[in-house]
Order: C-alpha cells, then structure tokens, then sequence
C-alpha cells in the first residue's frame, strides 16, 4: 500500500488554502453551470497545473504516483467537481502527450504556458458517429505542403468553449486501423476551427462542453504530436493517465463524503439518540469507507506497476470500473445518511450524485471496462 513521503505530504498540504478559496459560492457556480476564471487564476498560482512536468518547463517534476497522491488531495479539499474535472483534463489530455510525445521545440513553445495555465488545454477524440469507438472516428487529415487540413467534428468535448489548445485525433490513412491515427496540437483560435454552444448535462457543470468543428483546419507539420500514424499509442498513455489522475481525485472526493457521513451521524439525533447508533446506518458508512479504500489501493497499485513498466491493462480497467462505481455508490449513500437534508442543494451531496454518474462513462463506461476484463480471461467475446 502506498506511503507517502514527507515532502509528497508537505505538496498535498499546500493546496489546501486554495481549495477553501475556491469553495465559496460552488453550489451557485453549479446552479450557474459556470467555469471560474477567478478560481482558475488561484490553480495557477497554487503550482497544481505543473506537478508532473519537467522544472524545464516551470513544471514540479513530480512523478505519477505523487502526482496522483496531490490530486487526492485536491479532491479531498475541492467541492467543485467541474473545476476538478477541467483541471486533470488540462493536464492530463493536452499537458502529459506533449510531455511524453512532443518534440523539443514543441515542448518549449507550449508546455511553459501549460503549466502555468496561461492556455487552458482540452482534447478531442469522441464524435457523433462512434463515441467510445475511438477507432471509428471519421475526421480526417489530409497531407499538404507543409502540415496537414483537418476536416471533421467532435462531441463531447470537455474545456471546450474555454480550451486555447487541444490535442485533436484524426485519421491520416483510412485503410491502416490504429495505425492510421494522428494526434496534432491545435489553436483553437487557428482559421477553420470553431467550437459550437455549451452542451447542458447533468453534472460536472462547471466544467464547460462543446462540439467542436474542423473545416478544413491546417495545422503545421511541426504540431503533430509524436508522428504520423502514433495517435493511437499516443492515446493509449494517455488514457492510463486519465483514469489514474481523475478518478484519485474522486478517491478525496470519497474520503471528505466519508467524514461528512461519520460528523453527521454522531451530531444529528432522531427518536432520543444519534442516527450513527442505528446499525443500517453505521453499515452504510462501513461500506463507503470500504469502497473509499478499496479503490484507492486499486488505483495506487496500478500506478505502480505502470511506474515499473508492467503491463496494466487488467488492472486499468478493474481500476476504473471499481473508482467510478464506489463514487457514485458512496455519492447515493451519503444522501441517505443526511436523508432530506442530503436531497437539498445547499448540502452539496445532490451534486457529487450528479458528477459521480459521468464517471461511470466517460473514460470507457462500465460496461467497456467489464468487456476488457472479461477478454483479459479469455472469455468468449461472440
């Protein structure tokens, strides 16, 4: 199980003043579904957006797993999701593939103003037609002098309306299956690339959504990402990243739920004693914490073994699933434990149901991972 050093504690520590910045008016802001500028302009001072990138860069040179332990933190102190949400997803979908993949010169020109937040970053691989099918996609790059024109569109796009970069997959030859994906850094402000109205949903609402539109859209030879034909693996390390990073944030989300359950409990009485001492309600609280740590182990563990370079596939997907499922189960829990103070608004604990129920899809839904696993043993897939 995983012990953090001292100096990883003293990183984790020092968000916690922003996070109670942050706090103030987050159930407005949700109601509002607004992005918050004003607690983006704190993240960027705080050093979060930098933790894993090189000190080159103005990054922290943080590895994964303290990087993920922070992350913890930073959900364990945040109660606005959305915010959590587009903060890992700047990180991990447009800072972490220019990290691993980008040449030098693309590094030095954008990974600076990645990790101070200066350009918020976003990705786009899901479109209309194929959804978690990433290998159905049909936006297209074509060759030209001296880049490539990108023609398509995309869904689901989260940072969207507020992205001034975007890792953008396309498909550069139509006949060789992964291998004909391509991953470009894009300028949201480059000619031929336009993004649609905010797309109302049901939670993580202060994170913004959009479709985004590719007509015709050049983009440079030098901001291909890794090389032609690489979008795929390019995509694969960051997909490992994406679930690792955002779903330990829910793991702190789970923590302070727990807590809040175990302080409501001892405090709030009902027919001459507190609600704590009544065993469906101590069970309930027993099984969340079980989850809480149940996926936390998952979760740390597998960023281990990546860290040593095994194989994770399995242990991606249990990981993912196990994260996603204990959110949402501990996020209905909690609202029974407060009963019909849970079900109001101004608890917050409506909310986290609410952003819990995307973690359940997005990043491969449930039912995907469980496909996985069930391949992993070799089950019969037809």
């Amino acid at each position: 199980m995983f012990t953090p050093t001292e100096e990883q504690q003293e990183l984790r520590d020092g968000i916690g003043p922003f996070c109670e910045a942050i706090n103030e008016g987050h159930i407005e802001r949700d109601g509002k579904a607004e992005f918050d500028h004003d607690a983006w302009k704190l993240l960027r001072s705080s050093g979060i957006l930098g933790l894993p990138f090189g000190q080159r860069w103005g990054g922290l040179g943080q590895d994964l797993v303290t990087t993920m332990f922070v992350l913890e933190g930073f959900g364990h102190g945040c109660r606005d999701g959305g915010l959590i949400f587009s903060t890992t997803t700047h990180m991990v979908s447009t800072g972490v593939p220019l990290a691993r993949f980008g040449s030098a010169a693309l590094k030095d020109r954008y990974l600076p103003a990645v990790c101070d937040g200066s350009l918020i970053g976003a990705h786009a691989i899901s479109e209309p037609g194929s959804g978690s099918d990433a290998l159905a996609m049909r936006t297209t790059a074509r060759r030209t002098d001296g880049g490539w024109v990108l023609s398509g569109s995309k869904t689901f796009i989260s940072n969207a309306p507020v992205a001034d970069l975007m890792v953008v997959y396309a498909r550069s030859d139509t006949n060789a299956g992964p291998l004909g994906i391509t991953a470009f850094l894009v300028e949201t402000s480059s000619p031929g690339f336009s993004v649609g109205q905010p797309i109302p949903k049901m939670g993580l609402k202060t994170s913004p959504m959009a479709e985004v539109f590719l007509d015709d859209c050049f983009v440079p030879d030098a901001n291909v990402v890794g090389s032609r034909g690489m979008g795929f693996l390019v995509l694969d390390h960051v997909m490992k990243w994406e679930i690792l990073c955002s779903f330990i944030v829910n793991v702190g989300e789970m923590t302070h739920r727990v807590e809040r359950c175990v302080d409501y409990a001892k405090e709030r009485h009902q027919f001459g004693r507190p609600i704590g001492a009544n065993q469906s309600v101590a069970n309930r609280i027993v099984d969340m914490l079980v989850a809480t740590e149940t996926a936390r182990k998952w979760l740390y563990d597998t960023a281990e073994k990546l860290s040593r370079g095994e194989t994770i596939t399995t242990d991606l997907a249990i990981s993912k699933l196990v994260a996603s499922e204990a959110n949402l189960s501990t996020a209905l829990a909690a609202v029974n434990v407060f009963g019909g103070n849970g079900y109001m608004a101004e608890f917050g604990l409506e909310k986290d149901v609410r952003n819990a129920v995307g973690g359940t899809i997005y990043s491969g839904t449930s039912d995907i991972q469980r496909s996985r696993i069930a391949a992993m043993l070799t089950l019969p897939t037809s």
